[in-house]
């Protein structure tokens, strides 16, 4: 290796309920910098959470989603010999959580003709109760390296 690996910048934890992971969520919702309006966005989805599911907040709704949502295992493309192999790896806690926010993130921007924050709330709700697209995803993706287990010993 030429250069020196760039260090990991924490995020400053958000100020309404002080978690690391709400602000890495607004932050991967943010376009062109409007991080008001994406904190409006997440913030508003927390408060339809606390109104569907009455014993428990907005943050451990969210925090039990990005649970359910985050993968254990995932395939990544190992060539060997001319031939490509699927090795399945084990994720790492940070990467794991970086793609659960991005599937539960995209797959409310799919749906269409309601506002961003009733989209997310319904996602993160269907996540809380270990169903939805984003669930769907991460066992999908469990699926493969579960199926690809024979290439397990390509793993580098």
């Amino acid at each position: 290796m030429r250069r020196r690996k760039a260090e990991k910048r924490e995020p400053i934890a958000d100020p309404k309920y002080n978690s690391k992971l709400v602000t890495r969520f607004i932050n991967s919702l943010m376009i062109a910098g409007k991080k008001s309006v994406a904190e409006g966005i997440v913030y508003g989805a927390f408060d339809l959470l606390e109104q569907k599911v009455t014993d428990a907040n907005g943050v451990k709704i969210f925090n039990k989603a990005i649970d359910n949502v985050r993968p254990k295992l995932e395939v990544k493309a190992r060539r060997v010999g001319g031939a490509t192999y699927q090795v399945p790896i084990e994720v790492p806690a940070s990467r794991g959580n970086s793609l659960a926010i991005r599937w539960i993130r995209d797959i409310a921007q799919k749906k269409k003709g309601r506002p961003m924050k009733i989209k997310l709330a319904d996602e993160l709700l269907a996540a809380y109760k270990g169903e939805g697209a984003a669930v769907k995803k991460r066992d999908d993706t469990h699926k493969m390296a579960d199926s690809n287990k024979a290439f397990a010993h390509l793993r580098w």
